[in-house]
């Protein structure tokens, strides 16, 4: 095919609002195009995610269990099911749902913990004395974590 055919018909192209043409003269053939029709090519990155070692791992377990037998001596620790924020009332503008001293009932709420814009109401697990609520309202919980000593009675 004639280059000067070929250029002709890039200018034709241009012009026109067609993205494509091909043309076959015998055996030869040519296809023009406006934007590739070839996929760009898809990069992957392998960024590693930093992990906390076996040891950490291993002391930070140890200090959550330690943290729950300091106040096992004290009464039943009621832990935190999940990760969170911690919150003693349903909204600011009511009274907490347990206060120190309250007798309280198993499946009884004593907080909310919201996770993901859900709020959990946490029961709970045994009935007695409330004794001590040992995390501030308003404040992240993990998951274990004590947060209430109750005294079974």
């Amino acid at each position: 095919m004639d280059i000067r055919k070929v250029k002709k018909l890039i200018e034709l192209l241009e012009e026109s609002g067609i993205a494509e043409i091909e043309i076959h003269e015998g055996e030869e053939s040519v296809r023009i195009s406006r934007g590739s029709t070839i996929a760009p090519a898809q990069t992957m990155i392998n960024v590693p995610q930093p992990q906390a070692s076996e040891s950490i791992k291993s002391h930070l377990a140890a200090d959550e269990a330690a943290a729950s037998d300091n106040y096992a001596d004290q009464g039943h620790v009621v832990t935190s099911p999940m990760v969170g924020i911690f919150y003693l009332s349903p909204s600011p503008e009511e009274p907490e749902f347990v206060s120190r001293g309250q007798n309280v009932k198993t499946g009884e709420i004593l907080c909310i913990i919201e996770a993901m814009k859900i709020m959990n109401q946490i029961e709970s697990d045994v009935s007695g004395k409330l004794i001590r609520t040992l995390v501030e309202n308003g404040e992240a919980v993990e998951y274990g974590q004590p947060l209430f000593i109750i005294d079974p009675s």
